[in-house]
């Protein structure tokens, strides 16, 4: 073949225009089954979870009508909750039960999978799907805490962290047929991340971060000076968790003078929930918030470092009659704390 050959040869397309041959056979089977149902709305919301897509198919004019609800002591649910909450144990009677004892409870949830801590970004699909599982799994436990209030930090994954377990509980009320009193999500100052000293003022450690990168390379391009020791203290958080380690136990352990401690954390943590119970007296608070605190809590509560909470993993605490003590409970293992007073905190830093 000569030069000129090549040049006018016509090659083979290699990119598919149609769909692959599971998808095809998907389609076909739901054509055969469904002959008058169109095809899917390309506007439908692609955010909504497939299996929550699916049921709400179920639900409309073209399908089976949904059934009666039950009736049980006073109380109506759909078929599906009993089949959701049913248990082999043995329960007592609601008159032998202890949930009268507690006042409130907090269930104190870190955020789903992020895009990434380089900066303050949202959440992954993955994300919202674990927050959203998590919130359906809540709309199971309304029994005891008709009320709630959802609260979070004041960053893009705490946030929608936030908004995706609301979702969740409102679809979960739907499906059971159960009703509840939801107010948030709000954010507050009191949830935020652990801060780090910077020269524009206290920064969320993921606030930070590109001040302190573009900082290190300037420093290391030019070769001159010597780096500020908040620089060195972020360093030292960051090189950390770039060699394999954990960097929120180096924050747990070892004091650091630019950082938030983690006690301050703690009391933080406390006057936000003392002050929301005030707001909303009788309703179960879930707050949506950060890995760092968390553990700090739960290190708190327990006396040894539990370890760093997974994805929408919960620490509950349930606050017993009279304010002055509370359970928190962690991964198996629950402990009775003493609530702090705010207004009895010790200030070391003051004169």
């Amino acid at each position: 073949m000569t030069a000129t050959d090549e040049g006018n040869a016509t090659f083979r397309r290699t990119d598919r225009t149609d769909a692959p041959l599971y998808l095809s056979k998907y389609t076909a089977r739901t054509h055969r089954a469904n002959p008058g149902r169109p095809d899917a709305d390309p506007s439908q919301d692609e955010s909504t979870p497939l299996y929550l897509r699916r049921f709400r198919e179920r639900q409309d004019g073209s399908g089976p009508a949904r059934p009666a609800l039950l009736e049980v002591d006073g109380e109506r649910f759909a078929q599906q909750y009993a089949e959701a909450t049913r248990s082999h144990e043995i329960i007592p009677e609601p008159a032998q039960r202890e949930t009268d004892d507690y006042v409130a409870e907090i269930r104190i949830i870190r955020h789903g999978i992020t895009q990434g801590y380089s900066t303050d970004a949202g959440l992954t699909p993955m994300g919202g799907w674990q927050a959203h599982q998590r919130g359906h799994a809540l709309s199971k436990t309304l029994r005891a805490w008709p009320k709630m209030r959802i609260i979070c930090a004041d960053t893009n994954r705490a946030r929608q962290t936030a908004e995706q377990i609301h979702r969740g509980l409102l679809d979960g009320l739907d499906q059971f047929g159960r009703d509840a009193q939801i107010e948030g999500p709000t954010a507050i100052p009191e949830l935020r991340n652990f801060q780090v000293w910077t020269p524009d003022g206290p920064r969320d450690i993921t606030a930070a971060f590109r001040q302190y990168q573009a900082l290190m390379e300037k420093l290391e391009r030019m070769a001159v000076g010597d780096r500020p020791r908040w620089l060195v203290e972020i360093d030292r958080f960051y090189r950390t968790q770039l060699g394999g380690q954990d960097p929120i136990q180096t924050w747990l352990t070892i004091p650091l003078m630019y950082f938030e401690s983690p006690q301050a954390c703690v009391r933080r943590f406390w006057k936000g929930f003392l002050r929301i119970m005030e707001e909303s007296p009788g309703s179960r608070i879930i707050a949506a918030t950060h890995s760092g605190p968390i553990r700090a809590f739960a290190t708190w509560a327990h006396g040894y470092d539990p370890g760093e909470p997974h994805n929408v993993e919960e620490v509950i605490v349930r606050i017993r009659k009279g304010g002055k003590t509370a359970l928190v409970g962690y991964r198996n293992r629950v402990t009775e704390v003493n609530i702090p007073d705010p207004d009895d905190m010790p200030v070391w830093d003051g004169a």
